[in-house]
Order: C-alpha cells, then structure tokens, then sequence
C-alpha cells in the first residue's frame, strides 16, 4: 500500500448500509494507476479510512472483505453516483 494522493478520479464503485445507527459506506476510486478503497463508520462526522492499492484487483478483494464484515445489506449506489455526476459536468 501507499499513501499517494488520487487526483483526477474516478468513482468506479459506491456502497452503502443507511440503517440507523449502524452506517456504512465504501467508495472505490481510481486515477487509472492508483486505486483507492475508502470507508466511513457513522454519518457524515464518522470515523473514516482509507486503504490504497496499485492494482484493481487488491483493492477490490478489500471492498469485498470490508462489505463481508459488516452486518447489514448493502446497497450499491454507483450507477446513481456516476449519473449525478455526469449531470453536474452537463450543466
């Protein structure tokens, strides 16, 4: 793992639990060389974490382990996520 700054990125996946008192969400990010997984516990003033990863498919097998460790169903807001942001970079 290294500690590089991602900048531009892409969001290649979104995840997250909305139940109360229990939140958790994953974002899976890259610059097409580095690939970040970042988590959050809680709401928006959550505990955050991040983990990155030269290759794809590392950073993947920790988005699975973090989602198989987490009580909970997952829902997965990419599709949602990459639309908002084609909307605003439209307008």
């Amino acid at each position: 793992m290294c500690s590089s700054r991602l900048l531009p990125v892409e969001v290649r996946g979104r995840w997250w639990i909305g139940s109360w008192g229990a939140r958790r969400d994953i974002w899976l990010v890259s610059d097409g060389q580095l690939w970040r997984v970042r988590g959050r516990l809680g709401g928006d003033g959550g505990q955050e974490f991040s983990y990155d990863f030269t290759g794809e498919a590392s950073a993947w097998s920790m988005v699975d382990r973090m989602m198989k460790t987490s009580a909970g169903t997952w829902r997965d807001l990419t599709e949602a996520v990459r639309q908002e942001s084609n909307r605003r970079t439209t307008h």
